[in-house]
This record gives C-alpha cells, sequence and structure tokens, in this order.
C-alpha cells in the first residue's frame, strides 16, 4: 500500500510549488561528495498531501547525498514521533517514528519512479523535489495497527477498554465451558443415528 503520490513537477500551482520549495534540492551546483540535509516535519507539511490521520508530527529528517560521478545517493534517516488515535481504545498517544530509506538517483531518457529504490531522471535535470520520499518514509513508519503502549502492559484505564473487559466471552462467568447449546446436541444426535 503506497501513500498517493503528489503532482509531478510542473503541475503544482504557484501556492504549492512556493510551500514546497524548501524540500527542492537543486544538486546541478553540489560538488562530488556527501551533502546533509535536516528537515523538520510537522502537521503542515502532511496537509499537501491531504493526509490528515495524525493528530500532531514532530519528526526530524535527516538527509546525506551523495554525488557521483554519474548517479546520486540518497539516504534518508526519519526520527521523532506521530501522535495518533489507538485502534482499540481511541485515545491519542505518541508512536515512536524510527525509519530509513535509500534511494539511486541516475539519469536517463526520460523520468521513471516505477522502482521505489531507483530514480530516473531526464538528462538536463537540474534539481530533485524529495517531499514524497519523506512523506512515503514516515507514513510507511508507523504501525498499521496502533495500539496505545498502555493498552499492551495494561496501565491506561478507558471506558472504552473497561467496556470491552465486560464484555469479553473469556471472562464472562455465566458460561461454562461444559455446557452446550441443546441445539447443537440435537445436530449430533442426528450424526450418531447414521
Amino acid at each position: 500500500m503506497h501513500p498517493p503520490k503528489p503532482k509531478r513537477p510542473g503541475q503544482e500551482t504557484d501556492d504549492e510549488m512556493r510551500n514546497l520549495a524548501a524540500f527542492t534540492i537543486p544538486f546541478v551546483g553540489l560538488k562530488l561528495g556527501k551533502h546533509q540535509f535536516e528537515y523538520e516535519i510537522d502537521n503542515e507539511f502532511f496537509e499537501h498531501f491531504e493526509y490528515d490521520e495524525l493528530n500532531d508530527t514532530n519528526v526530524k529528517v535527516d538527509l546525506c547525498l551523495e554525488k557521483k560521478t554519474t548517479m546520486m545517493e540518497f539516504t534518508f534517516k526519519a526520527s521523532g514521533f506521530v501522535n495518533v488515535n489507538c485502534d482499540v481504545t481511541n485515545e491519542p498517544y505518541d508512536q515512536p517514528i524510527d525509519g530509513s530509506l535509500f534511494l539511486v538517483v541516475k539519469f536517463g531518457e526520460e523520468y521513471n519512479d516505477d522502482n521505489e529504490d531507483l530514480l530516473i531522471l531526464p538528462h538536463g535535470e537540474f534539481e530533485i523535489n524529495v517531499q514524497q520520499y519523506i512523506y512515503e518514509l514516515i507514513v510507511l513508519s508507523i504501525p498499521l495497527k496502533r495500539v496505545h503502549p498502555g493498552v499492551e502492559d495494561g496501565t491506561l484505564d478507558s471506558e472504552v477498554l473497561d467496556k470491552l473487559e465486560e464484555l469479553s466471552i473469556t471472562n464472562n462467568e455465566n458460561k461454562k465451558e461444559d455446557e452446550t447449546d441443546p441445539r447443537w446436541d440435537k445436530l449430533k444426535n442426528l450424526l450418531k443415528d447414521k
């Protein structure tokens, strides 16, 4: 499951281009070797992608761009937290984010991002926008099932948890394991009669 992709370069409105300019790296002027970039990601970043599942975001992304003669290597490292709602109790909690992404950028006849680890830019390109890779790195670092740490260790006091416990079959003392439904007994008799 990949998050939705933003518009390709040249399709953004003037307002979108201004807002996302911080994530555009003009690599043509960079010397060969390693270059470091840092990004502080907050909820405003996710508004561009219309991704509204986060209550709060505080993620730092360190990007190392290694420029070589015929290609570039990008190493993204994200750390911090996103505040999300628990899937069990709907209680908000801070989900730690710790992820990395490696991307190779080469040059070819036309733009191609079919391979998630390789990006081909047309000859003559002089800059790259990395917001899509940062977005995917953070969103894919969030677990599919979001469970409040207090649910796992039993320390969370929640009305939802109390109700789930009350309705739990294993804790329902009215049902004994030995008791069976009489309707099933009649069906079992049909099998024995053969």
